[in-house]
């Protein structure tokens, strides 16, 4: 993972966060995974970046997604 790439994870507290990867705080701070996701995506697609999202009771990823950031050119 790049330094500029996030993640969305559940804290402790239960507020779901959006952290750059070599941030020391998280940049968006709500109540649901799904408005984490949200405004943490619009974050990743003007860097063009990749969001991975973690799962909330073990902390696993579960989904990632790219935003700009792929290979131009793959043979396969």
């Amino acid at each position: 993972m790049a330094d500029t790439d996030y993640n969305v994870y559940q804290d402790a507290d239960g507020k779901w966060r959006g952290k750059r990867q070599d941030a020391s705080r998280a940049s968006v701070v709500t109540d649901t995974q799904k408005e984490a996701f949200e405004a943490t995506r619009e974050l990743a697609r003007k860097v063009q970046s990749e969001v991975s999202i973690h799962r909330g009771d073990n902390g696993q990823i579960r989904a990632k997604y790219s935003y700009g950031n792929d290979p131009k050119s793959t043979k396969g």
